[in-house]
């Protein structure tokens, strides 16, 4: 029954509650009565919960204090904008503000301090994307950076999985990551089945900073997909959020689902 109250607003939460401690709103609570502080279509159902409340025995100043913990925890909670911002790659409409992919990539990178986890599909031109985040790596030890990447199988190539693996793990060496120091990087095994119709894609695109902040974008790795593809994603203000994500990839790589690459330390 209260359910109604939760549609009210906190002004109009506060107003009730005033209005029940100052006896301006009283038993039998009417919907005119009620109209005086809750103006709209929602005065009729504030009348009927006000009413079956006094119905069980609620008093005026016992309502008032309810509404008074509903307004309060209201105004606690962050507003979603706050929460998620829209981040986009690509031309933007005249009055919409989004932020640049590659400017919150570069954000995140450099604002981490202790943990980053990173999860992508594709990975192009990858000195130039990682540099910032290399870097910040090399200069602090303590940063642990983990990568759950997309390794997968040509067409007509009948390689051991470990000769496969080896070769990824030459190429993120030269050819992706710049810094001295190398991330953890992790795989799908299912992505090198030799059967094609059994492989599966490591096709989720995500960065977790800290625990605390998660972007999640249909972006690749790749200077296109940060700069200049037509991308959309969310960079979500949660360390509930995050660490759920974090949790489920991390729970992955314990089960085995998801297996470490060997790479030659520098």
């Amino acid at each position: 029954m209260s359910g109604h109250f939760e549609r009210l607003g906190e002004d109009d939460l506060r107003s009730l509650a005033l209005a029940l401690r100052t006896g301006r709103l009283s038993p039998p609570y009417g919907v005119a009565a009620a109209r005086r502080f809750i103006p709209g279509p929602e005065a009729e159902d504030v009348a009927t919960t006000l009413q079956g409340l006094a119905g069980e025995g609620f008093l005026p100043g016992q309502l008032a204090r309810m509404l008074e913990l509903l307004a309060a925890d209201r105004a606690s909670r962050p507003h979603p904008g706050d929460l998620i911002e829209l981040v986009w790659t690509g031309p933007e409409a005249g009055g919409v503000a989004n932020r640049d992919t590659g400017v919150v990539v570069r954000e995140l990178f450099g604002e981490a301090k202790s943990t980053v986890m990173i999860s992508g599909y594709r990975i192009y031109q990858g000195h130039a994307i990682f540099r910032s985040l290399a870097e910040h790596m090399d200069r602090d030890t303590d940063l642990k950076v983990r990568m759950y990447l997309d390794v997968h199988r040509q067409d007509g190539d009948s390689s051991a999985e470990s000769a496969i693996i080896a070769r990824f793990a030459g190429w993120f060496a030269d050819q992706v990551w710049p810094g001295r120091r190398l991330p953890e990087v992790y795989y799908d095994p299912r992505s090198l089945q030799s059967e094609p119709g059994q492989r599966s894609s490591l096709h989720a695109k995500c960065v977790v900073i800290d625990s605390e902040r998660s972007l999640v974008s249909s972006a690749n790795f790749t200077e296109a997909a940060q700069l200049r593809n037509l991308e959309v994603g969310v960079l979500i203000h949660s360390p509930d959020f995050a660490e759920r994500l974090t949790h489920h990839f991390e729970s992955l790589a314990t089960s085995g689902l998801l297996r470490p690459i060997p790479l030659n330390g520098r």
